[in-house]
C-alpha cells in the first residue's frame, strides 16, 4: 500500500524526507514533487533501480530517464563538455524547467538505458526536491505516469497511476503541471563545425526564452518541424 507523506505538514515533512532518502538508498522508487510535474525517482547509479523505474512507467531502455541534480555545478561532473552558451543559459534558467542533453562523462559507472553517449540533465526549481538531491546525489527522474498517460500535477494522480509500483509518495500539493522543455545541445560540442541546439520537447520554458540566449545557435523553428 502506498505511503503518502504531506510535506506541508510539519509532523510528516521530516519523516517523509527521511523515508525517501532511505528508500532511494536501498534502490527503491519514490515519487517526488518538482516545479513542473510529479516525478518517479531512482538512484541514478543503481542500474536495477533505473530498470525498475522504466518498468513501472511501461517504457523500454530506448527511453532513458533524465537526471535531476541539485546544482549547476553537478552538471560538470556528469557531462563531458558544457558549451559556454549553455552555461549562460543555465545561469539564466537553472534551477527551472529546462532539461539539457549533453555528452555524458564516459567514466560514470551507471546504466540509464540506451543513451547513445548522452545524458539529459535538469536542476529542478523546488526547494524540497533540491534538499533531497543534496542528500541523495543525482536521481534518475521521469514523470510519474504510465507511458502514454498524462503527467501528474498532484500526488493523487501519481498514486492512481503508479500506486502498485511505488511505495513512497511525497505530497507537496499541486505543482506546475507542464513538463520541462528539453534542449539537445550535443551538436554545440562538435569541433570546428558546431550544430545548432534543437528543442526536442516543448514545455514550460518558452522557445523565445531560449532563443534570447542562444540566438543563431538555436535551430530555426521551421527546421524543427
Amino acid at each position: 500500500m502506498a505511503e503518502i507523506y504531506s510535506l506541508s505538514a510539519p509532523s510528516e515533512l521530516l519523516a517523509g524526507m527521511r523515508e525517501a532518502q532511505r528508500a532511494l538508498g536501498l534502490g527503491e522508487l519514490v515519487v517526488i514533487p518538482t516545479d513542473t510535474v510529479y516525478g518517479i525517482a531512482a538512484d541514478a547509479f543503481k542500474p536495477s533501480a533505473v530498470a525498475a523505474l522504466l518498468e513501472a512507467k511501461g517504457r523500454t531502455r530506448q527511453s532513458p530517464p533524465p537526471v535531476l541534480v541539485g546544482s549547476v555545478a553537478t552538471i560538470d561532473a556528469l557531462a563531458s563538455e558544457v558549451p559556454d552558451v549553455i552555461r549562460t543559459l543555465l545561469a539564466e534558467y537553472a534551477p527551472g524547467p529546462l532539461t539539457v542533453i549533453l555528452p555524458v562523462q564516459p567514466s560514470l559507472n551507471w546504466d540509464l538505458g540506451e543513451t547513445n553517449g548522452t545524458v539529459a540533465l535538469r536542476v529542478p526549481n523546488h526547494p524540497l526536491t533540491l534538499e533531497l538531491l543534496q542528500s541523495t546525489g543525482p536521481l534518475a527522474v521521469s514523470s510519474a505516469n504510465k507511458h502514454g498517460q498524462t503527467a501528474p500535477a498532484t500526488v493523487q494522480d501519481a498514486v492512481a497511476q503508479l500506486g502498485e509500483d511505488v511505495k513512497i509518495f511525497l505530497d507537496a500539493g499541486e505543482v506546475g503541471g507542464e513538463a520541462s522543455t528539453i534542449l539537445d545541445a550535443t551538436g554545440l560540442t562538435v569541433r570546428d563545425n558546431p550544430i545548432p541546439a534543437r528543442i526536442v520537447r516543448h514545455g514550460a520554458l518558452s522557445r523565445a526564452s531560449i532563443a534570447s540566449v542562444l540566438g543563431d545557435l538555436l535551430e530555426p523553428e521551421d527546421a524543427a518541424n
